[in-house]
């Protein structure tokens, strides 16, 4: 069994910063590439950011410059830092990672159970 535990998040004032942070634990052999997904009221999930198990990362348009995603390979962590935040960054967080459980089986996705995030004055 693979579990992802995320923390970090909270009410921010926009301009603010918040740190999301999604630790992986359990049956883990190989971690491959992990990512932050957010999901809005009313609005489908989307990708805000990601990053390779080499550290090449991705960011969606609408956070280019203000977010930004890290790794620890040995803690099994993902981080989002969010800088300038902005009322329409609120959403639900959930972080995604492709974890393989044992040699020689595919990397699986699984899913954090998500962190919400408020920014409001």
């Amino acid at each position: 069994q693979v579990q992802l535990v995320e923390s970090g998040g909270g009410l921010v004032q926009p301009g603010g910063s918040l740190r999301l942070s999604c630790a992986a634990s359990g049956r883990i052999f190989r971690i491959g590439a992990m990512a932050w997904y957010r999901q809005a009221p009313g609005k489908e999930r989307e990708l805000v950011a990601g990053i390779t198990s080499e550290s090449s990362t991705n960011y969606a348009d609408s956070v280019k410059g203000r977010f930004t995603i890290s790794r620890d390979n040995a803690k099994n962590t993902v981080y989002l830092q969010m800088n300038s935040l902005k009322p329409e960054d609120t959403a639900i967080y959930y972080c995604n990672t492709a974890i393989a459980t044992g040699w020689g089986r595919s990397l699986y996705d699984y899913w954090g159970q998500g962190t919400q995030v408020t920014v409001s004055s």
